[in-house]
């Protein structure tokens, strides 16, 4: 751009020159002409080879399931951001499966591919992360990884720290849970007595856990509760109790680690058949990790006369994670509490830079001063993106 710039600036001064000309001899009017015309071909030739770099640009991005609700909004956005930069891409659909993905990524890189876009499977696992970053670097290719964790926790730099040319685009793990959990902690002193559905003076709450390993799920999973136990027992509150005692995880997991509705949906049904009003002992908060299983939680709800937004029927406070587009309608309609946005734009947005930057023949991390990194970590390739409360 700095190139085009200043040819553009050239040619605007050559044309300035030959207005102020018009009264010298013919032969000065050629020639101030012909350097204006050459000028005005290399500014041409220039923005054409600026085009040729961006689509020289073979772009594989590998979603880890397309299936998950935020993680299509990404894909929305990101198509939408790489398109506008003439960038060529493909996507693909892992299924769920780390095999199906390394699969995805080995048939992309012979067939061409030269920048890998990875929302990795096996969210933080170094040695899948690590077999991907052996062979983009065999190839000479950078790698973006986004959203899901590339490292176990507490082994931050095992891979971003050991391979050039790649950069990790996602957030902060545990500031989901500390802000989820001053969102609830706060709802529920404000509504106490309305909460408590029993009126035994606790409150009784659901945990629903996407994925055992994630990282994003271990900490929500924590400090949904523990941040919203410190606002109530400070204000002399008990702290939260979990439903079920003969659970000693205090959370019900999604077995196939899809953070789904489904699940969701089938552990409430079987909940609200034990855990009742009429049996004095209802479930009176539900915290779950994305808003995908907040939405199964309500469809039980619903099924059960909760939740119907409608004015009349109890409401139990449901609260998630993405703020996703079906999740803002929920709240909008009464349905659900609140969420933590998780910005599918802003991440989009991001590795598009990143993309650009490679485009463009710039290092890989260019253009992203403006972004907060993993300083703790000395990780100036890791980057967050901030989370948001959403309440409507």
């Amino acid at each position: 751009m700095k190139k085009v710039f200043a040819l553009t600036m050239a040619a605007a001064m050559a044309l300035s020159l030959a207005a102020c000309g018009g009264t010298d001899s013919s032969a000065s009017s050629t020639s101030t002409e012909s350097a204006a015309e050459s000028t005005a071909s290399s500014v041409s030739e220039a923005a054409t080879e600026a085009t040729a770099a961006a689509t020289d640009i073979k772009a594989g991005v590998f979603y880890y399931a397309y299936s998950d609700t935020y993680i299509s909004s990404v894909r929305t956005a990101l198509d939408a951001d790489l398109e506008a930069a003439g960038i060529s891409y493909t996507d693909y659909d892992g299924n769920s499966n780390q095999t199906t993905q390394n699969e995805q990524i080995d048939t992309a890189l012979a067939s061409g591919t030269n920048l890998l876009i990875v929302n990795l499977v096996t969210s933080g696992s170094s040695d899948a992360a690590s077999s991907i970053c052996d062979k983009a670097s065999a190839a000479g290719v950078p790698v973006i990884f986004f959203n899901r964790a590339v490292e176990e926790d507490g082994k931050e730099g095992a891979v971003l720290g050991a391979y050039d040319n790649i950069a990790f685009v996602g957030t902060d793990a545990p500031e989901a849970g500390h802000m989820q959990g001053k969102m609830i902690g706060n709802y529920v002193l404000a509504n106490y007595d309305a909460i408590d559905l029993n009126g035994d003076g606790t409150i009784q709450y659901a945990m629903f856990k996407g994925d055992a390993a994630n990282v994003e799920a271990i900490y929500r999973t924590q400090y949904a509760v523990e941040d919203a136990d410190a606002i109530l027992t400070e204000a002399g509150k008990p702290a939260l109790q979990y439903f079920d005692s003969s659970n000693a995880d205090k959370f019900q997991l999604d077995l196939q680690g899809n953070w789904s509705a489904q699940a969701a949906q089938e552990y409430m049904q079987t909940n609200l058949s034990q855990y009742s009003e009429a049996n004095g002992n209802m479930i009176e908060l539900i915290i779950c990790n994305n808003d995908n299983m907040a939405e199964g939680c309500i469809s039980a709800l619903n099924a059960a006369g909760y939740n119907l937004g409608d004015g009349q029927s109890k409401t139990i406070p449901v609260f998630g994670v993405d703020a996703t587009d079906s999740a803002k309608q929920l709240i909008a309609d009464g349905k659900m509490t609140g969420t933590i946005k998780q910005d599918a734009e802003g991440m989009a947005e991001c590795i598009s830079t990143l993309a650009s930057n490679v485009a463009a023949g710039e290092d890989l991390l260019a253009n992203t001063d403006s972004y907060t990194k993993d300083t703790a970590n000395n990780l100036n390739n890791k980057i967050y993106i901030a989370y948001q409360e959403y309440a409507g």
